[in-house]
């Protein structure tokens, strides 16, 4: 088999019940999921008590399912499942909630097999409700602004954009792309940080594998279309705080040798960049953490203390949970990647003031 498309399940019966058929017919598996070409469509359940395996053995038989013993998150549960997988060129991660039209998986494919040193790609995400607008989780692809706040070409704060086309023109290297449907080559899966358990471990697991020197790409060839919030409500606090508390991780993990590789690239050398470049992130955690402390405030000023202890209790986890890169690490780092590394998808602005200022114009401002 070519690709392993891997869906995630826990507790959406409903949407595997409405989704995977569309997902079986483009991978040319029979209407039970019996593979018919080089694609095999797997569902990995994450400890479902709705019913969700009754339901496969009973209308998808020809799916191989991969049943775990409790809900271990989007990390745990991909870590786990793929573990269990071999043969395959490609791993494509699959929302269940995504509708997915014939001929979306091609050009993903086609793009990988031509292009080795792209490690990973993804579609355009619109959204299912909305189907010419692009929808949160992934747009047309993802980048992070100076102080390490996510958005996307289509996506900036809350805004999206309609899809016209003003993506089309060619695939584009970024950051980030959707762990919504994200393909990766199965000989680079080293597995998702598990302290994550859920909410941007994909965008950690894209930059950490452009620090390798490998490209992330998205191709617009290829649109899926999204229902999202299947698992927890955009309003919940407990997604607040994944949010916060992973995003810390995430520049924890990968800022300290982002910084150190470009100054290494200018011309200083390792040991000074290394030193200069783990100073730098250090002092801008510091000050996405303050930044966080003002949100805090606003949340707990406009009467949502529940959101306000969210923030609370992210930096308290993610002061237990953060292990940096020290020195001698990035030194190494330095060593072995310096000379092929480079990551794209940085934008050197603040998102989050320049979109609350020009409201939907950011998106012809950005040029991006």
């Amino acid at each position: 088999m070519k690709t392993a498309i891997v869906i995630l399940n826990w507790n959406t019966k409903e949407q595997l019940e409405r989704f995977l058929p569309s997902v079986l017919l483009s991978a040319s598996c029979s209407p039970d999921g019996t593979p018919l070409g080089d694609s095999e469509v797997i569902v990995a359940d994450n400890g479902s008590t709705d019913g969700s395996l009754d339901l496969m053995a009973g209308l998808f038989p020809g799916v191989r399912v991969i049943a775990l013993d409790r809900n271990y998150g989007f990390t745990g549960g991909y870590n786990r499942a793929l573990a269990m997988l071999e043969g395959y060129t490609y791993y494509l991660l699959l929302n269940s909630d995504l509708e997915v039209p014939q001929g979306w998986l091609e050009p993903l494919e086609q793009w990988m097999d031509s292009h080795p040193g792209c490690a990973v790609c993804g579609p355009k995400l619109h959204a299912l409700s909305d189907r010419d607008r692009f929808e949160y989780a992934g747009a047309a692809g993802g980048f992070i602004d100076r102080y390490g706040y996510p958005f996307c070409r289509g996506r900036v704060l809350k805004m999206t954009e309609k899809d016209k086309g003003q993506y089309d023109s060619a695939p584009k290297d970024v950051l980030w792309v959707t762990g919504a449907c994200l393909m990766i080559r199965a000989s680079l899966w080293k597995g998702l940080d598990s302290r994550f358990f859920a909410h941007q471990e994909e965008i950690d697991l894209c930059w950490r594998l452009q620090l390798e020197g490998y490209k992330i790409t998205v191709i617009p060839q290829s649109t899926v279309y999204h229902l999202g919030g299947g698992t927890l409500p955009p309003d919940s606090p407990g997604k607040l705080k994944l949010n916060f508390r992973n995003n810390l991780l995430l520049l924890s993990n990968n800022l300290g040798k982002t910084y150190a590789l470009e100054l290494y690239r200018e011309g200083i050398p390792a040991a000074r960049a290394a030193g200069k470049g783990l100073r730098r992130a250090k002092r801008m955690i510091f000050k996405r953490m303050v930044l966080d402390g003002g949100s805090a405030l606003v949340y707990l000023m406009t009467l949502r203390p529940s959101f306000f202890s969210a923030v609370v209790k992210a930096h308290k986890e993610y002061k237990q949970m953060v292990s940096m890169p020290d020195l001698r690490e990035i030194v190494r780092y330095l060593e072995q990647y310096g000379k092929s590394a480079s990551v794209s998808g940085l934008y050197r602005g603040f998102i989050v003031a320049e979109g609350a200022i020009k409201g939907k114009k950011i998106f012809k401002s950005l040029n991006i």
